[in-house]
């Protein structure tokens, strides 16, 4: 979603990639960034697909209350793409949990999969931990993973920048 949807991103102003090619590069990078298989069968148009996909989740990461339009926006989803528990994997290995048909494109699959899982924060009431950075000029989506769900930096780098930020406008007012 980030690399989708982002127009600023650790301080900096960022294009997301508009074509195709340029979608399907970004998904691949972040899945290897993730540690994560490139997925091979990903071709533009399952891309541009996932884009819009993208657009529509990021509401949920969104500060404060989810909305009305938020939760029919992610239920509509979840409805469109089939999102159905059930056990499935590969014939040499263990079945696994997944929320989308055996037989689901990979454009359904994936949306299943994401929207489920944030209808499930959402349900179970930890709907606070899907986050936008609060890093100036950073719009970067995270999940807070600490103890207290006080993460309020999508990494260290945003955090670094805050508190210098934060440090100079102390000192320019002489409280430093």
């Amino acid at each position: 979603m980030n690399e989708l949807t982002v127009d600023w991103a650790h301080g900096r102003q960022v294009a997301p990639p508009d074509t195709g090619p340029e979608r399907r590069a970004a998904i691949q990078e972040a899945l290897t960034a993730a540690g994560l298989p490139r997925s091979e069968s990903l071709s533009p148009a399952h891309a541009d697909r996932l884009a819009v996909v993208a657009a529509r989740l990021r509401p949920a990461f969104g500060a404060g209350a989810r909305t009305e339009s938020m939760i029919e926006g992610l239920n509509q989803l979840l409805v469109r793409h089939a999102a159905v528990p059930n056990l499935h994997g590969h014939p040499d290995g263990p079945p696994v949990l997944a929320f989308h048909r055996a037989d689901a494109s990979l454009v359904d699959a994936w949306t299943a999969d994401a929207a489920t899982a944030l209808a499930m924060v959402i349900g179970v009431g930890q709907g606070a931990r899907l986050r936008s950075c609060e890093a100036t000029n950073c719009e970067r989506a995270f999940f807070d993973t600490t103890r207290n769900a006080s993460r309020r930096f999508c990494g260290l780098s945003c955090q670094n920048r805050a508190k210098a930020s934060a440090y100079r406008l102390r000192r320019a007012a002489g409280t430093d």
